[in-house]
């Protein structure tokens, strides 16, 4: 996979608390040089994202829910309506992890179902945070994100307990089939690690390591 077609793939991202002003306009300007696919964002970026990336053809992709997925069905509906009207163009939302290791899988699929129908048809990512649920519980999210009307599954937020691995893109990519994407995210830190996720079947990768991968990867021609 050449630095081009890698690049279309990737979400830049910078989701510290302390990310200031000028690390989020360093991050949308090495998007829009590097054509990436967008860029992950707390909330409270969004319009300053939407604004600096006009015109370029790279996204704007605010988290909701996050880091922990604890917020109320409420909160996380009227973030993705705030996330909307700012100029999101993809959002990326963490589940109720308490509520599917407590047994209560139909207030998930719910809750997934009311930000699919908030976003107005934007893309919705679904964070399952790999890292604190069962194989079991992997699958029964996925399946019903795709129930709900999700566009992608995620693995984590890269604040969990684990980021991204093989196993759990392959098990996801299973899961879903070809009916919805799979996005790895957390601990992505080279091309070889990337194309490993392609491979187990992630078609996005979320990384705050964009360049380092690109720098790695095989050049394409309309690049050099």
């Amino acid at each position: 996979m050449t630095d081009l077609e890698l690049a279309q793939m990737i979400d830049h991202t910078q989701v510290r608390a302390y990310a200031t002003q000028v690390d989020i306009t360093e991050l949308c300007d090495e998007a829009a040089d590097l054509h990436l696919a967008s860029v992950t964002v707390n909330p409270a970026w969004t319009s300053f994202c939407a604004k600096r990336l006009s015109g370029t053809g790279v996204g704007v992709n605010p988290t909701i829910g996050f880091p922990l997925g604890a917020n109320t069905a409420h909160v996380k509906a009227e973030e993705t309506r705030d996330a909307v009207r700012n100029g999101a163009s993809e959002l990326d939302m963490v589940i109720n992890i308490g509520a599917i290791k407590s047994g209560f899988p139909q207030f998930v699929e719910k809750e997934i179902a009311a930000i699919v129908k908030v976003a107005r048809g934007l893309p919705v990512k679904v964070i399952l945070e790999t890292g604190y649920l069962t194989d079991e519980e992997k699958v029964s999210v996925c399946e019903m994100s795709a129930r709900a009307g999700a566009a992608f599954v995620q693995t984590s937020t890269g604040f969990g307990s684990t980021g991204a691995n093989l196993d759990d893109v392959k098990l996801m990519r299973q899961a879903v089939g070809n009916e919805l994407g799979v996005k790895a995210a957390g601990g992505i830190r080279g091309y070889r690690d990337a194309m490993a996720f392609v491979e187990a079947g992630a078609t996005r990768l979320g990384t705050s390591a964009a360049m380092k991968l690109l720098a790695e990867a095989p050049k394409d021609h309309a690049s050099a």
